[in-house]
């Protein structure tokens, strides 16, 4: 076992194959950063020790009971989720592709090209973000995108179909929303802008957490042109947007109803 001063910090000793496991049974950089600061608040086990540990956790995370929470704060219709932090299945060992999607996500935002005024802190923070997911969630959650993309296909130029789904996570200051939309386009970057904001405004005040609050969008839109299956892009809004009645207005005029040239699905 290793052993050292106190240095004001959590810290851990792994042996290069403990590291391996780690990342080989979570493959979230977030996941496994979290799991390190818990193992680190224990007991030191002895050095190749960690992946009994981290069963040991494991098992105790599926024996936990779900923490209680009030779904109407995301909105109507809101149902629970709960999932152990730590699964006892490596990461994506379903051998389909649903777990690959949200890497895929990560890897769109990591390769973009960044515009105006965005620096590569905001996209870190954008890939921190997203990389909460939890582990035991994203397989469902790449099936999810897969569907959406099936779900919205192209019809004519004037129809556009949506979907979406969102989640908060337990602290109440999170909110991740994924979608898929018919076509890309400026006028669909403007409405999918305009429902993160109003979806994040509607959360952060039923919470009464406006000002640590924030949302993060990801709508994926399909292409058709063989280049790539689809267009990733990407929302972010933190803390009291101040929206004024009249953005609201018209915000809820766009979303909180369908019409004959925009069909929305939306999952809270």
């Amino acid at each position: 076992m290793a052993s050292w001063a106190p240095l004001g910090v959590p810290a851990i000793a792994l042996t290069r194959r403990d590291w391996d496991f780690l990342c080989d049974q979570l493959r979230s950089t977030t996941a496994v950063l979290d799991y390190l600061s818990r193992a680190a608040a224990e007991s030191p086990v002895p050095l190749g020790d960690e992946p009994v540990r981290y069963y040991e956790f494991a098992a105790a995370d599926a024996e936990a009971q779900p923490a209680k929470m009030d779904t109407d704060r995301i909105g109507a219709g809101g149902t629970l989720f709960s999932a152990p932090l730590l699964p006892q299945a490596p990461a994506g060992d379903d051998g389909t592709r649903a777990h690959q999607m949200v890497r895929l996500v990560l890897e769109d935002v990591a390769l973009s090209p960044l515009d105006g005024l965005l620096t590569e802190a905001n996209r870190f923070t954008v890939l921190s973000d997203l990389d909460r997911l939890p582990v035991s969630a994203r397989a469902e959650w790449g099936h999810l995108l897969l569907d959406m993309l099936h779900d919205v296909p192209e019809v004519h130029a004037e129809h556009v179909t949506w979907r979406f789904r969102r989640v908060l996570d337990q602290t109440l200051a999170q909110q991740l929303i994924v979608g898929a939309a018919t076509r890309f386009g400026r006028d669909i970057q403007v409405a999918f802008t305009a429902f993160v904001q109003l979806r994040h405004h509607e959360v952060s005040i039923r919470t009464g957490r406006r000002q640590e609050s924030s949302a993060i969008g990801v709508l994926l839109t399909p292409r058709h042109d063989g280049t790539r299956p689809w267009d990733t892009s990407v929302v972010r809004v933190h803390g009291d947007l101040e929206l004024t009645e009249d953005d609201l207005r018209v915000y809820r005029e766009t979303w909180d109803r369908t019409t004959a040239d925009a069909a929305v699905v939306e999952d809270a």
